[in-house]
């Protein structure tokens, strides 16, 4: 039987806040299992499951916890971190005689009372997790029976059926909830897929090539972020085919002028530069400073040398460059991420139709950025993660209404399915097996 002490306890608890805070979230977790020199260990695995298994169900371990303790939105984050731990494991994990359940109920309130720097609580969270322990949760007939069933909220349940219908629906559902195969872009700047394949091998992974993108690979089961020489010199990138078929789509040149309207990480950004062959322009621009560190990180590590990063909003991209300036623009926007949910299973948990409207307005501003950007004959390309007619057919129709006559849509055919609109694209995870995407190429006439 795997022995949790106090201190792993605040582990697991620092690493979910972690996971909640810092994006991507896996990066968060592992440099809080680094810190606590839990990578690689049996702790490491029991504890990740748990975390993973928190962001499928978050929206219904929360509900857990108002029907039998209290409101998750006024409660502190490290104690909300431990009720959501403990709710996890007695409803969905190992139940609550197992050894995470009565270590988490043991040392929690003390372990929290240290976070939050304020022991002389100690008490009101005991008597929190009490109220966890002693009451069952049991979900009503009908909408929370669905939700339950299908750990999803039901206004999303509602658009997959209207879109896939119910059987396509549930496929999806089934699809997304199963985490995937961890996928690489080779960084044909420094490498070549049969070099890359060749030393992946060596280390021990069983690894496969993507069937849609020629440099991205696959590889099955875990890997050691931390460790990889190939991530720290820069030869492959985390990128799945769905995303790294954007840059494709683009169809930059060497020599010309591109801008990523919202760049970090800088997976597109770099593959922009590399189809470029490292000839022309690219001017990326990142709202968060943070992200536009890692951003910069990631640029030099894989050898771009075309790029500046602009630290700032993209909606004021035209009073810092003019109209008129890029032979191609790439706008990947805030949205939903519906189409990840395979990966950033708690995006489903956040959304709501107010907060979908707020995602809207903001694409559609960014989207006229993007066209007075663009030059005569200039290319855009709109693509999201996300699988919402709302944040995809729908703003295209809207950008070229309001652009009659100034935008066409440049057909795509393939590798994926066409969109609700001819000549749009989508990638589906159950048809396809990789992140839902959505892509619109857009050329402005002369």
């Amino acid at each position: 039987m795997l022995k949790i002490n106090a201190r792993d306890v605040k582990a697991l608890i620092e690493a979910l806040i972690a996971w909640d805070e810092v994006k991507p979230g896996q990066v968060g977790k592992r440099r809080v299992f680094h810190r606590y020199g839990l990578i690689g260990t049996s702790k490491d695995r029991v504890f990740t499951a748990i975390i993973y298994g928190i962001a499928r169900r978050q929206g219904l371990i929360d509900r857990i916890i108002a029907k039998t303790c209290c409101n998750p939105r006024e409660l502190d984050k490290p104690t909300l971190m431990l009720l959501r731990a403990l709710v996890y494991e007695k409803y969905f994990g190992s139940g609550r005689n197992s050894n995470v359940y009565l270590s988490l109920a043991k040392y929690g309130p003390l372990v929290v009372g240290e976070l939050i720097k304020h022991t002389s609580r100690v008490d009101d969270i005991g008597l929190l997790v009490r109220r966890i322990d002693e009451l069952d949760y049991k979900p009503s007939k009908g909408v929370e029976e669905l939700e339950f069933k299908y750990n999803t909220p039901y206004w999303f349940i509602e658009k997959l059926v209207e879109m896939l219908g119910w059987s396509e629906a549930l496929e999806f559902l089934e699809a997304t909830s199963k985490p995937p195969l961890l996928s690489f872009r080779v960084n044909t700047l420094k490498t070549t897929v049969e070099e890359v394949l060749e030393e992946l091998e060596k280390e021990g992974y069983i690894v496969s090539r993507s069937k849609y993108v020629e440099t991205v690979v696959k590889v099955h089961g875990p890997f050691n972020y931390s460790s990889s020489k190939l991530l720290r010199e820069g030869k492959i990138i985390p990128q799945d085919d769905a995303s790294a078929l954007a840059s494709i789509v683009l169809d930059p040149k060497p020599g010309m002028t591109v801008v990523d309207m919202c760049a970090a990480p800088g997976g597109k950004t770099t593959h922009i530069a590399e189809l470029m062959r490292n000839q022309g322009r690219i001017i990326a621009f990142e709202l968060f400073r943070d992200r536009a560190r890692r951003l910069k990180l990631m640029l030099r590590r894989t050898g771009v040398r075309i790029a500046e990063v602009h630290v700032m909003d993209a909606r004021k991209a035209v009073d810092v460059l003019g109209e008129g300036v890029a032979d191609r623009v790439l706008l990947d926007p805030p949205c939903s991420s519906t189409g990840a949910l395979a990966k950033h299973p708690e995006a489903k948990w956040r959304l709501s139709k107010e907060t979908l409207e707020k995602l809207v307005r903001l694409q559609r501003e960014l989207l006229e950025v993007a066209v007075k950007l663009l030059k005569p004959r200039g290319r855009l390309l709109y693509t999201t993660c996300s699988v919402l007619k709302e944040e995809n057919e729908d703003n295209i129709e809207w950008i070229l209404g309001r652009y009659e006559g100034v935008l066409r849509i440049v057909e795509l055919k393939k590798p994926f399915d066409q969109g609700f609109i001819p000549g749009t694209m989508r990638a589906w995870p159950h048809r396809h097996g990789v992140t839902g995407f959505f892509y619109a190429l857009l050329e402005k006439k002369d």
